[in-house]
C-alpha cells in the first residue's frame, strides 16, 4: 500500500515548528535592525566571484525583466541591474529594504523597483508588473505556504524561475541546536530543507534542473558587543541572562583574524530551476 504525503503541509508543519521553536519570530526579525543589513551587504561585497556564478547561472539578457523575491539589500539585484532592463526588488524586512534602497542611491540604479512586502502578500495585479523573463528566490523561501508562493512565481514568469534553498544542517542550525536547550529549555526545530521542497515541486508537476554545491562565508564583527547585538534576535536571546549565555558561546565560537573576530559559516546549498512552458 502507497503512503501518499502531502509535502505542502509537511512544509507547513516545518515551518509551524521552527516559528514556535523561536517563539513565533520569523525570518525577516533578523534583518529589522539596518546594522545587520548593513553587515550582510559588506559580507556580499566579499563573496562577489559567488554573486558573479549566480547572475552568470540565470538566463538573462540585456532586455530580460527579472523579479527578485526576498531581495535583501540589494545583493543580486544591484549587479543585477546592470545586466537587465529592469528588475523588481521584492523585501519584507525593514532594515534590508532600508539599505536596498540607500544601495540603489549609492550605485545610481534607475531600473530597479522595491516592493516592501513579503512575498505571500504581494498582490500580482497591483504590486507587479509581471510577467517577468525571470523570477528568483534566493535562500528566502521562509513562506508557510510554498506551494501557492512558488504558483504565484510560475504565474507572473513568462520564462524560468529558479529557487535556492538548504540541504541538511547548515552551520547556524548546528549552533541553534547547541544553544536552544540552554537559552529556552527545550530543542531547537529546523525549518523544511530542499527535500521537502523538491518534492513540493514534484506534486505540482514540475520537475525543475538540480545543482548542488558547498559554500562557507565568514561573519566579521569589530568586537564582542557588535558580535552579541547581531546574534541577539537570531538566537531570541533578549534577558540578561540569555545574553550572558550568547556571550560566553560567542566567546567560544568567534575566531579573531586581522584585528576582528569571525563567526566562520558553511552550508550545502541547492538551486532549482525550471522553464515555466515545459510544465
Amino acid at each position: 500500500m502507497d503512503i501518499k504525503i502531502d509535502w505542502n503541509e509537511l512544509w507547513k508543519e516545518r515551518m509551524e515548528l521552527q516559528s514556535k521553536t523561536q517563539r513565533n519570530t520569523d525570518c525577516t526579525n533578523m534583518w529589522k535592525r539596518k546594522e545587520n543589513a548593513k553587515r550582510f551587504w559588506e559580507m556580499s561585497l566579499e563573496n562577489k566571484d559567488r554573486i558573479e556564478k549566480t547572475l552568470d547561472g540565470m538566463v538573462l539578457t540585456p532586455e530580460s525583466r527579472v523579479l527578485d523575491i526576498g531581495a535583501g539589500p540589494g545583493s543580486l539585484a544591484i549587479p543585477l541591474a546592470e545586466r537587465v532592463a529592469h528588475v523588481t526588488a521584492v523585501e519584507p524586512a525593514e532594515g534590508m529594504m532600508e539599505i536596498l534602497k540607500q544601495n540603489i542611491e549609492t550605485y545610481e540604479v534607475r531600473n530597479i523597483d522595491c516592493v516592501y512586502k513579503d512575498w505571500e502578500t504581494v498582490d500580482a495585479g497591483s504590486d507587479l508588473c509581471p510577467p517577468y523573463d525571470v523570477v528568483f528566490a534566493s535562500y528566502s523561501l521562509g513562506m508557510k505556504d510554498i506551494r501557492a508562493s512558488i504558483q504565484k512565481m510560475v504565474d507572473v514568469s513568462s520564462g524560468y524561475v529558479y529557487l535556492y534553498w538548504f540541504a541538511g544542517d547548515t552551520s547556524w542550525d548546528i549552533h541553534s541546536q547547541n544553544l536552544w536547550p540552554i537559552l529556552h529549555g527545550y530543542e531547537y526545530r529546523q525549518g523544511p530543507k530542499a527535500d521537502v521542497l523538491y518534492n513540493v515541486l514534484y506534486d505540482m508537476g514540475i520537475y525543475p534542473d538540480v545543482e548542488v554545491f558547498p559554500f562557507e562565508h565568514k561573519n566579521r564583527f569589530e568586537n564582542l558587543k557588535e558580535a552579541l547585538e547581531h546574534f541577539k534576535p537570531q538566537y531570541a536571546a533578549f534577558s540578561s541572562e540569555q545574553e550572558e549565555i550568547l556571550r560566553s558561546y560567542l566567546q567560544e565560537v568567534l575566531e579573531e583574524e586581522n584585528g576582528a573576530l569571525i563567526q566562520k559559516g558553511w552550508s550545502t546549498r541547492v538551486k532549482m530551476w525550471w522553464k515555466v512552458s515545459a510544465f
